[in-house]
């Protein structure tokens, strides 16, 4: 059986789980890797120094146990999101904050480029506004060729067209939103090669992609951010949408991509542990910069 049967299996399985079964296990695995010396433990306090230095020690511990327990939940959500029949899906979603903002857009008949940070459950963000709304999203193919047409499948369920990251699909996508239509991207993965600046993330200047201001230059929609926010005890989730900070469309890619990491940086700090600091989102700094993953090495 290849990888990625097995792979999809587990996903079946961990489907049958209940949110609050799946989410009491999500946070004992996380808690598990926050104990033990690991990638995922190492990544997540180095980050976590770089955006809250003002933090005590004891409270950036406590943060990081947090941060890697919510992570462990969103593992074990993501095959209920899948998995699950969408009507019960969507039922999980109790409070919607701002969702005025995108219907606005909608009316005035501008597209809308949805920006979906690393935080809370992205993957319900795109179910949900899949079933209100004709909806295109953005994905990178995974590195198991066999898995893309499950993924593909299953995220499309309500009809949402799934585009790959290529210039086809990016075409495509830009076509979409100039007829109206709504859009949906993760902004605040580190890009390689062209189509990037520098800007800063929480006081350090990354690599930060350009994608967000090209669509939005080549197809005059708005952008809104939208987090689906984890809320205590299985209770569900709250879906937030808000504006985003002013220049993201700047033709200046410093300009605009500052923007774009300041609104992904506001959503992140109204619940930082749920965010993925796991992921090494500084590792992409100007030349000759520190490393803060091997301080013996600078960046290229």
């Amino acid at each position: 059986m290849s990888r990625a049967r097995i792979l999809i299996a587990l996903i079946k399985l961990t489907g049958k789980l209940s949110l609050r079964r799946a989410q009491r296990m999500g946070s004992a695995l996380g808690a598990l890797v926050a104990r033990l010396p690991g990638r995922a433990r190492t990544v997540t306090a180095v980050n976590l120094a770089i955006a809250f230095p003002e933090l005590p020690a004891a409270q950036r511990r406590e943060l990081l146990h947090a941060s890697l327990r919510h992570t462990g939940q969103v593992v074990l959500e993501i095959p209920l999101i899948w998995e699950w029949p969408v009507q019960r899906c969507l039922e999980l979603v109790r409070e919607i904050d701002g969702e005025d903002l995108l219907q606005q857009a909608v009316d005035n008949g501008k597209g809308v480029l949805l920006l979906a940070p690393h935080l809370g459950n992205w993957e319900l963000c795109g179910l949900y506004f899949s079933s209100r709304y004709r909806m295109a999203a953005l994905y990178s193919p995974p590195s198991l060729p066999d898995f893309e047409d499950y993924m593909t499948r299953v995220r499309g369920r309500m009809g949402s067209e799934l585009v790959r990251g290529d210039r086809r699909g990016l075409a495509r996508l830009i076509g979409l939103l100039r007829n109206g239509e709504v859009a949906g991207i993760l902004p605040d993965q580190s890009p390689r090669g062209a189509g990037s600046a520098y800007a800063p993330f929480f006081g350090m200047e990354v690599r930060t992609m350009t994608l967000v201001s090209r669509l939005l230059q080549k197809s005059g929609a708005t952008p809104l951010m939208t987090v689906c926010e984890r809320l205590p005890d299985a209770a569900g989730f709250r879906l937030v949408i808000r504006t985003c900070e002013a220049g993201m469309a700047d033709p200046d890619p410093v300009v605009a991509t500052t923007a774009l990491n300041r609104s992904v940086e506001a959503c992140v700090r109204r619940i930082p542990e749920q965010y993925q600091w796991e992921y090494k989102r500084f590792r992409h700094r100007p030349r000759g910069e520190a490393d803060p993953y091997r301080v013996d090495r600078s960046c290229r």
